[in-house]
């Protein structure tokens, strides 16, 4: 006669080593879960941070200049009607807002006759800053600066627009990233620069984007 076999049943001592186990794996499991959220989240934000540049400087080459003085200066005078303006006399700058006021200085410094900036176009800076943060929250005027590069284009005495028709780069820098495991440290994750260029198109206001 055949004799049924016994169920298995394991011992206690085997039941206290499986929860044994269990217990060293699961903070191992825990890690590599988060790690994968947090993978998600971090080109989550990378990507808003991308898209948030690529509009800012859609808006900032369709409306008003931030440098004012820019736009509305006259190199006929000095180079003569006609003449493409040299790095000498516009060497390219730098519009950023790292307190109150928004300021706009000559970077590298200007080598020869250069048009005063001012008045400095606060409304248009805050509203690039505007447009970029419905696409990336953590967005502040601190943390965007808006160049404006010589690129060869233009000439002295445009009767229809500014004289100079510069690259335009709009610069997001300083977002930071915090992980789901450096929540408890309070640490952080500081994202590369992300900048986004296109040439100027308009520089008076007249299209809105």
């Amino acid at each position: 006669m055949n004799r049924p076999c016994p169920r298995f049943r394991p011992s206690r001592g085997e039941r206290g080593a499986t929860a044994a186990e269990f217990a060293m794996v699961l903070p191992i499991l825990i890690l590599f879960l988060f790690g994968i959220i947090d993978i998600g989240r971090f080109m989550w934000t990378w990507n808003q941070a991308e898209k948030a540049t690529q509009m800012g400087v859609r808006m900032a080459v369709v409306t008003e200049m931030v440098p004012g003085g820019l736009y509305t200066a006259d190199f006929s005078p000095t180079l003569g009607q006609g003449v493409p303006v040299p790095a000498a006399n516009f060497p390219g700058v730098t519009c950023s807002k790292p307190s109150s006021a928004v300021s706009c200085t000559y970077s590298p410094s200007c080598s020869g006759t250069c048009p005063a900036l001012t008045p400095v176009n606060s409304t248009a800076f805050n509203g690039v800053v505007a447009r970029m943060h419905r696409f990336l929250p953590a967005v502040t005027a601190s943390k965007v600066k808006i160049e404006y590069a010589n690129s060869g284009l233009g000439y002295a005495g445009d009767p229809n627009g500014p004289d100079v028709a510069p690259f335009v780069t709009v610069r997001l820098s300083g977002i930071q990233f915090q992980p789901i495991l450096l929540i408890l440290f309070g640490g952080s994750i500081t994202l590369p620069d992300r900048l986004a260029t296109l040439t100027l198109e308009d520089g008076a206001g007249y299209v809105s984007n």
